[in-house]
């Protein structure tokens, strides 16, 4: 094999798996030990300059971070249940624990001929692509219909999961910067917004519509049937404060969690959450569903709504097939009838929450956005431009729905585009991140930072009485961690950033390292093709989708192969070589934003 070239930057990226996996690219390890060190106002602004809302997806993130944790992978073969470091949790410590932190915010610098930007959508998109452009001088105007930013933030996600004056703050912070917030103003046509001389656009209004149902008996007992993010929406406003006695709810995904949890709290003595998959299949989150069954609610599977039922003009239940799955040759699931009675359920109202959909009809089909098929903007999927070069999508306007971070992300990628296409650059050319790597070495065999693994489990956030909660749907559910937790649950982290960087030339291969290592993932070898040299490993390393740290140049003609998928990163075969030849550097990946490093420096005349 070739020596593994680290200055790559995204060898090492890709070793911080909780890093690779986040759509924001936050430096997880790197916030985590800040909590650690007590320092809460550092780690929320490392959050703040990837991610923008700490205290909002320190609450509400979807997580991709924690199933990529590395803890979990190592815990596996240890542990009855494994579990990765509570990333997201500790996300939420650093923002409920830091000081004042305005003074440490960008000062945009005064550009009064700077280009103008319209962002259409107060959501997290909008609000990403705001924060990156107006700290350095653009002219953002950001159109919403709301009367407060925050988008889906504010109308989609219920108070007892997030509070309101955690949304003020954080999207306070961006308006800030110089944002040009036009509350209460809805865009109506594109052409006539384009007219008004913006020289990008950016389109950030979310997949504002949820889908129905149409079967038998919608039109009959529409007065008590309800749209799920219409619903919530209509709740956070203050619009609808009660609910039937029996609820029912339909959908899988996180918006059906909201909608059941929520009916709870408005009076349903009787909440069921209705599925057509089966429970491991269903798009909510695993924490999101336990939730709800915490608060007493049934989740029924594998039943597929076939009429709703009515006297009258009332709605009394509906009518669902039982099915299940089948699978073909290719894998594809095809849900079929399981041959057993049809499954009745009486009810007063129902939420629909079977997914989302988005809706153009402002976007004029004659000024140059072409879509495709199924109504959705043709983009460049890096770039996100549309088909009109000034225009730009993100977050579920773009690409359908994910979630807030996924939002970040595109509006991260988006105003990279917008600054490079308004400095003259390729907007395809994408700049690499930024890749520090400092020794940690205090001493021959001291380390800046604490190399102990420990052994504790995973720390439960603590919960509000849930009698206490569902008595009120301003109370928040989830309490955080304090202070002493946070610090325990930190120590977890197993600093995936700090690597093993090896040195052939000053290797006496004494095979210490190899008799250290706790994970066996150090091995000296002969060379080969990649498939026979990871099963000539110490440990096989199975898992592909993490390279091999590979070193040649030794005095036998061996290499040096470490399986970075189970290391640990705990130092001990630099602790244990006589020579020096393994360091441990941490290596610090910073994405490029918007801004001067996004481009190519600028010669100037001598």
């Amino acid at each position: 094999m070739q020596a593994t070239d680290i200055r790559n930057p995204d060898y090492f990226h890709k070793v911080v798996d909780c890093q690779w996996a986040c759509p924001a690219h936050t430096p997880v390890p790197e916030y985590i030990r800040l909590i650690a060190a007590g320092r809460h106002s550092d780690a929320y602004m490392v959050n703040w300059r990837s991610n923008v809302f700490p205290g909002i997806l320190g609450r509400t993130c979807d997580r991709p971070c924690e199933p990529a944790c590395r803890r979990g992978r190592v815990e596996e073969r240890q542990a009855e249940r494994p579990e990765p470091v509570a990333i997201c949790r500790l996300k939420r410590v650093a923002a409920d624990l830091k000081d004042d932190i305005r003074h440490r915010l960008p000062r945009p610098p005064q550009r009064p001929d700077a280009p103008r930007v319209a962002c259409i959508g107060g959501g997290p998109a909008s609000l990403t692509v705001a924060r990156d452009l107006a700290a350095i001088g653009y002219r953002v105007t950001v159109f919403d219909e709301g009367h407060r930013a925050g988008g889906m933030i504010r109308t989609q996600i219920p108070r007892f999961r997030l509070p309101e004056e955690v949304i003020d703050e954080e999207t306070g912070y961006i308006l800030g910067l110089g944002v040009d917030f036009r509350a209460g103003q809805r865009i109506d046509s594109m052409k006539a917004l384009l007219a008004e001389g913006f020289d990008a656009v950016f389109v950030g209004c979310g997949a504002p519509r949820g889908r129905d149902l149409d079967i038998p008996g919608r039109s009959e007992a529409a007065a008590k049937i309800r749209v799920g993010i219409e619903w919530l929406a209509s709740v956070s406003f203050g619009h609808t404060t009660s609910v039937g006695k029996r609820v029912l709810v339909l959908g899988g995904g996180n918006t059906a969690m909201d909608c059941c949890r929520t009916a709870r709290r408005l009076g349903g003595e009787d909440v069921k959450v209705v599925v057509r998959s089966g429970f491991d299949e269903m798009k909510a989150s695993p924490w999101e569903k336990e939730d709800a069954m915490h608060e007493g609610i049934p989740i029924l599977n594998w039943l597929v709504p076939k009429a709703f039922l009515h006297e009258s003009g009332k709605l009394t239940g509906m009518v669902f097939e039982k099915v299940r799955a089948e699978y073909d040759e290719r894998g594809r699931r095809k849900l079929v009838p399981s041959g057993e009675p049809d499954v009745h359920l009486e009810c007063d109202e129902v939420l629909v929450a079977v997914g989302q959909e988005n809706a153009f009809p402002w976007i004029e089909r004659d000024i140059g956005i072409e879509f495709d098929d199924w109504g959705m903007p043709k983009l460049d999927p890096v770039t996100l431009r549309s088909t009109l070069p000034q225009v730009f999508f993100g977050g579920d306007a773009a690409l359908g729905p994910k979630n807030i971070i996924w939002a970040v992300a595109h509006g991260h990628e988006a105003a990279v585009s917008i600054d490079r296409m308004l400095n003259g650059e390729p907007v395809e050319d994408r700049p690499l991140p930024a890749v520090e790597t400092m020794s940690q070495k205090m001493g021959i065999h001291e380390w800046s930072y604490d190399n102990d693994v420990s052994l504790e489990a995973r720390h439960r956030v603590p919960w509000r009485d849930v009698n206490q909660a569902l008595r009120d749907i301003r109370v928040e559910v989830e309490l955080g961690f304090d202070a002493k937790t946070a610090i325990r649950e930190a120590q977890r982290c197993l600093n995936c950033d700090v690597q093993t960087v090896f040195s052939a030339p000053q290797c006496i291969e004494c095979d210490a390292c190899v008799d250290i290592c706790p994970m066996d993932c150090i091995t000296f070898t002969a060379d080969g093709d990649e498939a026979g040299l990871r099963q000539r490993l110490r440990a096989p390393a199975s898992n592909l989708e993490q390279a091999l740290y590979v070193q040649d140049g030794l005095k036998t003609g061996r290499v040096m192969v470490k399986d970075e998928d189970v290391c640990l990163h705990c130092g001990l075969c630099a602790e244990r070589c006589p020579t020096g030849a393994w360091d441990m550097q941490k290596t610090l990946i910073s994405m490029t934003h918007a801004g001067p490093a996004c481009r190519p420096p600028q010669r100037k005349a001598a």
